[in-house]
C-alpha cells in the first residue's frame, strides 16, 4: 500500500487506561506507508475531571502539530467516548474532523454514561483491567453524552476478540468493520480509512 494518500492527519489517540506506547510499532508502520501521524501522548489526566483533563490535552497536542488540513481521529480502547469532545475542541479551533476509527474500542453513546457502565455494556466486564492505575472514581465518572456525533464517517477495526460486541454494535451503526486478524495492523487501518 504504497503511495497512500491520507484525508489529512492521522491522530492517535490512546487509551486513558495505557499510553502512547501501546501504539508499539503502529506509528512507524503508518509512516512508512506515506501516512502523516501524530501520537498524542496524555499523561495530565490523572485526577477529576479526568475526560476534561484528557480532551484538553489532546487538543493541546493537535494543536501543536499544526496540522495543514482536516484530522482523523483514531482512538483505542477507553478512549472511544471521548471522540466526541476530541472532536469538538478540534471544530472549535476551526479545524476539520475528516473521520473517526476506533481500534479495539467502547463506542460513544448518547446520554451520560460512565466508564464502568460502557465496559458492562460493550464488553461484558466491570471495568477494563488498566495498565495505569486508576482510582475508583475514574470509573465512574459520568462521561460527557455524545448527542450529534457522529459529524464524520467512522469506522470500526477490531484486534482482540473481547471487543467483538463493540464491533458488532458499530456494525449494526452501518459503519465498515475490519478485522485484523494477524495482518499488519497499519494496512488494515489505512485500508478502513480508505473505506471512509
Amino acid at each position: 500500500m504504497s503511495g497512500y494518500e491520507a484525508p489529512g492527519l492521522l491522530v492517535l489517540l490512546h487509551s486513558p487506561l495505557g499510553d502512547a506506547a501501546d501504539w508499539a510499532e503502529l506509528p512507524r508502520d503508518l509512516a512508512d506507508l506515506g501516512a502523516q501521524t501524530l501520537i498524542a501522548e496524555i499523561t495530565d489526566d490523572d485526577r477529576p475531571p479526568f475526560a476534561a483533563r484528557y480532551v484538553a490535552r489532546a487538543a493541546l497536542e493537535i494543536a501543536a502539530a499544526e496540522p495543514a488540513g482536516p484530522v482523523l481521529l483514531v482512538a483505542a480502547g477507553a478512549a472511544g467516548p471521548l471522540l466526541p469532545l476530541v472532536a469538538a475542541a478540534q471544530r472549535a479551533a476551526h479545524r476539520q474532523i475528516a473521520g473517526y476509527v476506533l481500534v479495539d474500542a467502547l463506542l460513544p453513546q448518547p446520554g451520560a454514561a460512565t466508564r464502568a457502565e460502557l465496559a458492562t455494556a460493550q464488553l461484558h466486564v466491570e471495568t477494563a483491567s488498566p495498565e495505569r492505575p486508576r482510582p475508583p472514581e475514574f470509573f465512574t465518572e459520568p462521561l460527557p453524552s455524545a448527542h450529534d456525533w457522529p459529524d464524520a464517517p467512522c469506522g470500526y477495526l477490531r484486534t482482540a476478540e473481547r471487543y467483538a460486541h463493540s464491533a458488532h454494535l458499530a456494525a449494526l451503526r452501518g459503519w465498515p468493520v475490519r478485522e485484523a486478524a494477524g495482518r499488519p495492523l497499519a494496512g488494515e487501518l489505512l485500508a478502513l480509512v480508505a473505506e471512509l
